[in-house]
């Protein structure tokens, strides 16, 4: 499995410009085959970041995303609203451990 966790930092007027793409990308990407789980967040204490959340079956269904016609459209939506900073990590995970 692929976890994806990061971050986007935006100025208010970017960020509200971007909710309809956030929000498009979300739904696109949980449709995609390999996908379990695409999620935006804003942070409760700092409202300016947007968390980013993604699980992936594989790398393949990951470079697959990357390629998506959806992710061709949020990236131009970014290039119109950048974020002042942006932090992405990606983690290959063997397995997810049952809760404690």
């Amino acid at each position: 499995m692929i976890i994806v966790n990061g971050h986007l930092e935006l100025i208010d007027a970017h960020l509200v410009a971007l909710k309809p793409a956030l929000a498009a990308m979300e739904r696109a990407s949980r449709e995609e085959n390999g996908c379990f789980d695409y999620t935006f967040s804003v942070e409760v204490n700092e409202p300016s970041i947007i968390r980013i959340t993604e699980r992936w079956e594989s790398m393949d269904a990951l470079r697959v995303h990357f390629a998506s016609t959806h992710m061709g459209e949020f990236q131009a939506a970014l290039s119109e609203h950048p974020p002042t900073s942006a932090e992405v990590h990606f983690y290959e995970v063997e397995r997810e451990l049952p809760r404690p």
